[in-house]
């Protein structure tokens, strides 16, 4: 299949660049990105496309690991840096948008995701830092798009603006998905479950970056590692340390027994799993026995039911420890991935359009060795009868992901928005009937 993608493509580099550092310079973290939300919804909305917010591409049951304050405290920061009120008002306080453009002709229905979020990690300081020298670091203490996010949104603006300017070539539906909440793996099953995607044919999502370098296409990742994210909230009593220390119930002591022994696990012999304490908050004074305490940690494993054996040992151990100390404990879940398999078609199909997208080398398979919110929306795509993929878009990077020196090579956006503009066009190739060469 040859493309026939006719377009400026100096002109479309510009404008990915200018939205990823109008992005980066606002970061937004999980479920807080209103500001993010209202400038794609702004672009696309000018593009033609019908816009779709909240419960209809959410299912607010399935939500996990969102903060009313914090959410509360992110519109306001989002209408101060000039968020559009209109847009807001749709949102309903649940942020992320799908965009459909329907051509009103029979033909594939074809789904593209881009994840929005920033993580929230300290930006470097230094000047020789490139978004600090150059203007564009973020606004935001305490937050940064450390891991390419900001990036994945641009190129979805990207590809938007060339499908609408394809309109009249196209046949059938397309949908573009900018997904709040993927750090985390707080979104996607609540995406999933909104059934947004399950009239899909074809699916498709990548990510900048993950130790490829820049050039470098891998059509088919593999090892997505499942993955629970959950907090404990240990509550006690709190006692005078010195007056009367046997009156007080330590939360904190139960949950330091907690995470010695998660972390002792021991690892599983059918597979690689993971457990990770990330961070921990108790106490109020040095001479106060504390009475409450949260620890904040994840599980991960190759597959379901091995990450299943660690998440119910962290229970366990949970419970354990709380008895231990005379407190009690809370499990509060706030995440959940699971793993995913491409299609071999669309496999194939991106292994023949890699080169006409501008990519120099390109790999069929590299271990990934993370997990990735999209394995919900995969599994939905693919359970309705759907093809679905997800890929990796080499970038030379200045640190690692979720690192605050991280920067990408902004040179690679534009082949991302041509490889996922010739994917298009091959489905819409192969609806038709034509023959399409796979290498």
């Amino acid at each position: 299949m040859q493309s026939n993608i006719n377009f400026d493509e100096s002109a479309l580099a510009q404008r990915l660049m200018n939205h990823r550092r109008e992005f980066h310079r606002y970061p937004e973290a999980a479920w807080r990105e209103f500001f993010t939300t209202s400038r794609i919804a702004s672009h696309l909305q000018q593009m033609g496309y019908s816009l779709c917010f909240d419960e209809e591409i959410i299912k607010r049951d399935s939500v996990m690991g969102r903060d009313a304050d914090l959410v509360a405290k992110a519109q306001e920061r989002a209408i101060s840096w000039g968020a559009d009120l209109q847009f807001l008002a749709q949102m309903n306080g649940m942020t992320g948008v799908g965009a459909i453009l329907d051509t009103g002709r029979p033909g594939p229905v074809v789904a593209l995701r881009f994840d929005i979020d920033a993580v929230e990690v300290m930006e470097s300081q230094d000047d020789s830092h490139r978004p600090r020298f150059l203007g564009f670091a973020s606004l935001a203490p305490g937050v940064a798009h450390a891991c390419g996010h900001d990036a994945h949104a641009a190129i979805g603006l990207g590809i938007a603006e060339l499908l609408a300017q394809e309109q009249a070539n196209l046949t059938g539906k397309v949908k573009i998905l900018f997904q709040p909440a993927e750090e985390g793996c707080r979104a996607g099953k609540a995406i999933a479950e909104s059934g947004w995607l399950d009239d899909v044919d074809y699916f498709f999502a990548a990510h900048m970056g993950m130790n490829v370098p820049s050039g470098t296409l891998v059509c088919d990742p593999q090892h997505f590692l499942c993955s629970s994210k959950f907090d404990l909230h240990f509550s006690g009593k709190p006692a005078h340390a010195g007056i009367e220390p046997n009156a007080g119930q330590n939360a904190l002591a139960a949950a330091c027994t907690s995470v010695t022994q998660m972390l002792a696990i021991p690892r599983h012999r059918d597979g690689m799993t993971r457990i990770n304490v990330g961070q921990m908050h108790a106490g109020d004074g040095r001479n106060v026995i504390p009475a409450n305490a949260v620890l904040m940690g994840e599980t991960r494993g190759e597959n379901r039911e091995l990450n299943s054996f660690m998440y119910q040992q962290v229970e366990r151990i949970a419970k354990a420890s709380a008895d231990m100390h005379g407190v009690s404990v809370d499990i509060c879940p706030q995440g959940e991935a699971i793993g995913l398999a491409n299609d071999p078609e669309l496999v194939a199909l991106l292994e023949s359009i890699g080169e006409e997208s501008g990519f120099t080398q390109i790999f069929r398979e590299k271990d990934f060795g993370a997990s990735e919110d999209a394995g919900y929306l995969v599994d939905r795509v693919q359970a309705s009868g759907g093809k679905a993929i997800y890929c990796l878009v080499g970038s030379d990077l200045t640190a690692g992901h979720h690192n605050g020196d991280f920067d990408i090579d902004e040179s690679r956006m534009l082949p991302a928005v041509k490889l996922l503009f010739n994917a298009v066009k091959a489905t819409q190739a192969k609806y038709a009937g034509q023959e399409i060469i796979y290498s």
